[in-house]
């Protein structure tokens, strides 16, 4: 099922494209860096690159900002929260924070596919507080991190 979300370009993006599937397959748009001119990420360093764009999602949905393997594989450049989340009550334009993690500095230039959104439904919850004995029990549980080896 297709879904129409609301979408602007900030006035300094306009020539930018909008995010697109670059693939039939595709579960990730690709966002594009609205700078006006290159910025270098030095090594072990961060910046928060804008995508030049703001979205409506509607409530029930959120976008998740995820980065490019590319990036990764050929520049060691990630995302330096993994993944981000954009909430169906946000208004104002996404930005991307990246991390160098190379020996190099990595210049973004403007345009450049730097991140890539999936569009995911939401489920709200209601927690109702209870005495820690009355969870249901499962055969895994207590054992948390490495509990079935390496």
């Amino acid at each position: 099922m297709l879904c129409k979300f609301y979408i602007s370009r900030t006035k300094d993006a306009k020539d930018l494209p909008l995010p697109k599937y670059m693939t039939k397959g595709a579960a990730g748009l690709d966002l594009y860096a609205n700078i006006l001119e290159g910025v270098v990420i030095k090594p072990s360093e961060s910046r928060l690159i804008p995508a030049g764009i703001k979205i409506s999602i509607p409530q029930g949905f959120e976008a998740q900002i995820r980065p490019r393997s590319g990036l990764a594989l050929k520049n060691s450049v990630t995302m330096l929260n993994g993944v981000g989340t954009i909430d169906a009550d946000y208004r104002g334009e996404i930005g991307v924070i990246l991390i160098n993690h190379g020996k190099e500095g990595f210049i973004v230039k403007r345009g450049e596919r730097i991140a890539q959104m999936v569009i995911n439904k939401v489920e709200v919850v209601d927690f109702v507080e209870i005495d820690e004995d009355r969870l249901d029990e499962t055969e895994r549980g207590t054992g948390g991190f490495g509990h079935t080896g390496v």
